[in-house]
């Protein structure tokens, strides 16, 4: 009986064992699984930003493309050109290039190479140019087409702001002229 009562206990105490041992192998298999699939879905997220990325710039390259193509042409230009007729050719074309200019500090903002406060601080700098104040002041009802719930149009608004601080500045030291509005989120 003795003989019988330790073979039992050694055996549960083995089966206990084994019971645990592959619990524990099932426990680590599954957190194997979890974090392949964690690295899985990292991955796929990495993809889909570099695709985003690569899109953007496309977006811009063609953005410029096309801008050069009615800068150079003005047969071309006419297709695009919503600005007010009374509004010289020539100028009209400064508006393209200045226009050119805006979208590529939005898409060097939005593909992450400048920050809000440097993309602003670049703004500031462009609107000491004449022509690009007539740009930014002949393209507003473009801006006013656009969703206003887009970061473009909060942008647009952003720099609306800037221009009225730099027209109300009573200093001739433009680059400290200007503050973002607290609301702003990045």
């Amino acid at each position: 009986m003795v003989i019988q009562k330790n073979a039992a206990g050694r055996f549960s105490s083995a089966a206990a064992g084994l019971l645990c041992a592959t619990a524990m192998l099932t426990v680590a298999a599954r957190r194997h699984r979890l974090e392949a699939e964690r690295l899985q879905i990292r991955r796929l997220e990495l993809e889909e930003l570099t695709s985003q990325r690569q899109a953007r710039t496309h977006q811009q390259r063609m953005h410029w493309e096309l801008l050069s193509r009615a800068i150079d042409d003005p047969y071309l230009a006419t297709v695009i050109d919503t600005y007010d007729k009374s509004i010289p050719a020539e100028k009209r074309r400064q508006f393209f290039y200045a226009n050119a200019w805006y979208t590529h500090l939005l898409h060097l903002h939005w593909a992450g190479d400048l920050d809000l406060k440097e993309w602003y601080s670049q703004l500031r700098e462009f609107f000491q140019s004449p022509v690009f104040r007539e740009y930014w002041e002949a393209s507003r009802h473009m801006r006013a087409a656009l969703n206003q719930s887009s970061d473009e149009a909060r942008l647009g608004r952003i720099a609306d702001g800037l221009v009225e601080e730099l027209d109300e500045a009573a200093t001739d030291e433009w680059w400290v002229v200007g503050t973002l509005p607290d609301d702003t989120t990045e």
